[in-house]
């Protein structure tokens, strides 16, 4: 069987389990969100890169098929230094911040979601809904989510050999 022609765009290094980029205080806050999708259902991946060559730092999908992005900001320079955060919009139903309690929330953008998270766990504070995605978006994120996680099982399995 021949590979597929199709382009869905990802590459290498769309499939790997981590860069290495990511801080402590990331990771503390990238672990608490996961738990509490978890609690509800959510699958979620780190690390997705979008057709628009963004790198989206949690896309989630509800049972019901909604996308979430959730942005991780590990403190306020991160916040202050990243103005691509706007670009993720049309790629998801929802938006949220994700954000450790005492980060300054007076600051974020007033049409996102919030949520606090430490290590152990995390919550909604405010929740938000983008315009719904088309059906031929939502099916191409959703193909793509798909192949990443299979992709990173696969790796993840060679790992343990």
């Amino acid at each position: 069987m021949s590979p597929s022609r199709e382009n869905d765009g990802l590459s290498q290094a769309d499939i790997g389990l981590g860069d290495g980029r990511q801080s402590a205080a990331a990771l503390a806050i990238q672990r608490g969100v996961t738990r509490l999708l978890a609690q509800y259902n959510i699958a979620c991946l780190p690390e997705v890169v979008l057709p628009n060559h963004r790198r989206a730092d949690l896309m989630a999908l509800t049972d019901k098929g909604e996308i979430w992005i959730i942005e991780i900001k590990s403190g306020l320079a991160d916040f202050q230094s990243d103005t691509k955060w706007a670009d993720y919009l049309p790629y998801c139903d929802r938006f949220y911040f994700a954000v450790a309690a005492d980060f300054p929330t007076d600051i974020l953008p007033e049409k996102t979601g919030l949520i606090f998270a430490d290590q152990y766990g995390a919550e909604i504070i405010s929740d938000n809904k983008q315009e719904k995605l088309a059906a031929a978006r939502r099916n191409l994120l959703m193909r793509r989510m798909a192949r990443i996680g299979g992709f990173r099982w696969s790796r993840l399995m060679d790992k343990t050999r």
